[in-house]
């Protein structure tokens, strides 16, 4: 559906629970088509964000509006489709049933065969709902959560369980409904998984926003580099802890045949510094390789930065 309005928009939002403040000051807006990756530390806020878009809380202070009104509206509507880690499922009931039962209760429902064949689970649709294994349980949350024309998903660590065949479908299958204009909001520990799938990523710590961008965006944020290479012999490691522009090093055994070797694993903030200095060390490196971070480790040197300044 065409809007004028926001899919999601925070406007300082603020929720504490005691002295902790899960949520602080979050401001955000997600656009209609977007697939949306949500990163954070455990205790980041991502739950407790994911709690407020979908109103199951209330923010302390601040708004949150879906398509230009309240979360309960939007819901009520049938606009919004959700996919959480918290609750159960039915017992006694079958796959299909319960699927039944999600879509009779949308208001712009799909055909329950489709939604089971979309999810994956056509072949267990007969099966009860506490005989599932977890990777089966996700994907009836999954059917749950598309059982109806949605204009917004929300996944909350959607793949926990699946294994990679399994994920790698479920996530053909989220493209296809960005293809279509929906907005995709999903929550993941799986960093790789931001990555590939992401066209945004926000990165939340204690509660506030930390990035905003595209994956690479994120990964340039850091502003570091990776520098690997192999030694033969060893080396003292406090020569390669005084080079400059380091964020951190890592020395392991290389693995060769003769198992006296070294491989090298260095982040830097001016590479082309760092392997300057190195060999002013002395030092030849073999294998010598320099790269820009994964999100992962972009991941970890900006949060870790992040609790650095707040010590």
């Amino acid at each position: 559906m065409t809007t004028t309005a926001p899919v999601v928009a925070f406007d300082q939002v603020s929720k504490a629970y005691g002295a902790v403040r899960a949520v602080d000051g979050l401001t955000l807006t997600l656009r209609p088509g977007e697939t949306v990756a949500l990163l954070g530390p455990n205790g980041a806020g991502k739950s407790t964000s994911l709690d407020l878009l979908l109103g199951l809380k209330q923010p302390d202070s601040g708004s949150v509006r879906l398509f230009g009104t309240t979360p309960r509206e939007a819901i009520v509507a049938g606009r919004v489709g959700a996919m959480l880690q918290s609750g159960g499922l039915m017992d006694e009931v079958t796959v299909a049933e319960l699927v039944r039962l999600a879509c009779d209760l949308h208001p712009k429902p799909y055909q329950v065969n489709d939604v089971l064949a979309r999810a994956g689970i056509a072949q267990i649709a007969d099966r009860k709902v506490n005989k599932l294994s977890g990777g089966q349980a996700q994907r009836v949350r999954f059917a749950l959560a598309t059982a109806g024309d949605s204009d917004l998903i929300v996944l909350d660590e959607p793949t926990t369980g699946m294994d990679v065949t399994t994920r790698q479908a479920f996530w053909a299958t989220m493209r296809e409904q960005a293809d279509q204009g929906r907005t995709v909001l999903f929550a993941t520990h799986y960093l790789e998984e931001a990555d590939a799938i992401a066209d945004r990523v926000l990165v939340l710590h204690r509660g506030r926003l930390l990035a905003d961008g595209t994956a690479a965006e994120i990964k340039a944020k850091a502003g570091a580099r990776r520098i690997a290479f192999d030694l033969e012999g060893t080396i003292d490691e406090a020569p390669l802890r005084a080079l400059p522009f380091l964020t951190s090093v890592t020395v392991s055994k290389s693995g060769s045949a003769a198992g006296s070797g070294q491989t090298i694993r260095i982040q830097s903030t001016d590479a082309d510094a760092t392997v300057h200095a190195l060999y002013g060390l002395g030092v030849y490196p073999r294998n010598l390789e320099v790269a820009g971070l994964g999100l992962e480790q972009a991941f970890v040197a900006i949060t870790a930065a992040e609790e650095a300044k707040s010590k």
